[in-house]
């Protein structure tokens, strides 16, 4: 099956930008959704953005709206989130998610293969 593995994280002060990576191992994301979801220190997991299968109609959660960017090349299996405009309070382990369906949601049952996290820091 496929495994998901992000790449891109690191330590960015804020207002700058980071783009984080996905990318499918073993298998592909043909016919999958692909959600971004993070987990800040004592927090839950939250949904932060989704794409479907193949492109369309990427969403995203209100508080990243108009910052963040989801993407993918199916060519390359990979899928992208771009984020811009960064905030202390964006600071969390950053996962993509593999639905089993084309089309995702914000609802985390609805992904069934996750990759390890990434860690992103924003610093005030």
């Amino acid at each position: 099956q496929v495994q998901p593995v992000e790449s891109g994280g690191g330590l960015v002060q804020a207002g700058g930008s980071l783009r984080l990576s996905c990318a499918a191992s073993g298998r592909t994301f043909s016919g999958s959704a692909v959600g971004w979801f993070r987990q800040a220190p004592g927090k839950e997991r939250e949904f932060v953005a989704a794409i479907n299968w193949p492109a369309f109609s990427p969403y995203y959660a209100t508080s990243v709206k108009g910052r963040f960017t989801t993407s993918r090349d199916n060519a390359k299996n990979t899928v992208f989130l771009q984020m811009n405009r960064l905030k202390p309070e964006d600071t969390a382990v950053y996962y993509c998610a593999a639905a089993s369906s084309a089309y995702g949601s914000a609802d985390s049952n609805n992904y069934h293969i996750w990759g390890q996290g990434t860690q992103v820091t924003v610093s005030a």
